[in-house]
């Protein structure tokens, strides 16, 4: 039976490229003269981490990194945005995880409304993934169509299609 999966991953080599164009911008930045601002990735946990002076410059280096991932045509929907704590001294930290997999409450909104579209399929959560059977190729590409109709929370890719 022809099926697929629904999954919702981020490409740490083209992640990584955005949070160092990012990087390579701040740096360059009039206003950032002199500023002791840092972004790093950490790429085992998938979490960057913004230190820097005051509010202004944060909002500045968010807006950059969320620029940069839009040019290299990453979702910023993947990122979520932790509290800002005050670190040593005057400085500001903020924590970004970006979002890998698909959470249980995710999925079953996805499933939900792979169900409540009406069409013969059959939706299965499988850990951080839905795979999606169907008799034809055509519902299978319908569901698709739902699927990027709806906003969930996450960016969501379509892969494995299996005839």
């Amino acid at each position: 039976m022809p099926s697929f999966d629904i999954v919702s991953k981020v490409d740490a080599q083209t992640l990584d490229n955005a949070i160092n164009n990012a990087k390579k911008e701040i740096l360059n930045r009039f206003d950032f003269n002199g500023s002791k601002s840092t972004v790093d990735l950490d790429k085992k946990t998938n979490v960057v981490t913004i230190v820097t002076e005051d509010d202004m410059r944060l909002k500045a280096i968010t807006d950059s990194i969320i620029s940069r991932m839009m040019k290299q045509n990453l979702d910023p929907k993947s990122l979520d945005f932790g509290k800002e704590t005050i670190a040593s001294g005057n400085m500001i930290r903020k924590e970004i995880t970006i979002k890998e997999g698909l959470d249980k409450e995710a999925a079953k909104k996805v499933v939900a409304k792979i169900k409540a579209s009406g069409l013969k399929v059959q939706p299965a959560i499988m850990d951080d993934q839905i795979r999606v059977t169907a008799k034809k190729i055509d519902d299978l590409q319908a569901v698709m169509n739902v699927c990027r109709a709806e906003d969930f929370g996450q960016p969501l890719q379509y892969i494995n299609m299996r005839n």
